[in-house]
């Protein structure tokens, strides 16, 4: 926790950075876009390579559930890639 001092001279230099540099505010604001992009994207990896142990496992069930977790991996990639670009 910042004292009330701190906290105070922080939101200062806050504000004076989307101010007077507002190309620098945008791209911090991009890093956490692209962090959750990036999190989708090994999300989709791994449900990718879930689906050959499911059927494995579970047979038939799975064999069954395994293009709808195949379409939701390739749903998710796809809009991973299109907020990283």
């Amino acid at each position: 926790m910042l004292s009330k001092e701190d906290q105070r001279r922080f939101d200062e230099i806050t504000h004076h950075l989307r101010v007077t540099d507002p190309e620098f505010v945008a791209r911090l604001g991009d890093r956490a876009r692209l962090r959750r992009a990036r999190l989708i994207l090994v999300l989709t990896f791994v449900l990718w390579a879930a689906v050959p142990a499911l059927v494995v496992v579970g047979g038939w069930l799975a064999v069954t559930l395994a293009p709808a977790v195949l379409v939701a991996a390739t749903l998710l990639m796809w809009q991973a890639r299109r907020h990283r670009w």
